[in-house]
């Protein structure tokens, strides 16, 4: 994509607190045409830097109310592919990531209650070949929420 410039972080800003607002306010917040603002939504999407929109649901409203990060030590690193179509194939499981440090992936899901997680890490996540370990932390409160912050960079800082 090329350079974002001020009005498209104007528009991001804006988008990223209400997803849902008409593209006429968000036009008259900006001081341009709702013309203007739907050709540049449409561009941002084209080029990668809006990836979706949707709903936030929340997972207690539909029964899961354990949020869980677990912590997976792999056999060998070049498993990591494999065991990701494995971990895909499970619904709760709603992030998974490849990262450095002490795991080698770090998965988030949401469970029902104590005995579907016990269920899930027990018969499911340390049942697939290559998973050695796991280690869960449950998450008592998300006390934030929140996308990552929309600036204006100096034009000395601007990427070339």
């Amino acid at each position: 994509m090329e350079k974002i410039d001020n009005l498209d972080k104007k528009i991001l800003s804006i988008l990223s607190k209400n997803a849902r607002i008409p593209f006429k306010d968000v036009a008259a917040e900006c001081g341009v045409s709702r013309a203007a603002i739907h050709q540049r939504v449409q561009h941002l999407i084209e080029g990668g830097v809006i990836t979706g929109s949707g709903f936030d649901i929340n997972p207690k409203s539909l029964g899961y109310y354990t949020c869980t990060y677990v912590g997976i030590t792999l056999e060998r690193g070049s498993m990591y592919k494999a065991v990701v179509e494995r971990v895909a194939k499970i619904p709760e499981i709603i992030e998974c990531h490849y990262t450095t440090g002490p795991y080698m992936m770090l998965i988030k899901l949401y469970a029902r209650d104590n005995e579907q997680l016990m269920n899930l890490l027990n018969n499911q996540l340390q049942s697939i070949p290559g998973v050695v370990a796991t280690e869960t932390l449950i998450s008592l409160e998300q006390s934030i929420k929140r996308e990552i912050p929309i600036i204006s960079v100096p034009n000395d800082k601007k990427e070339k």
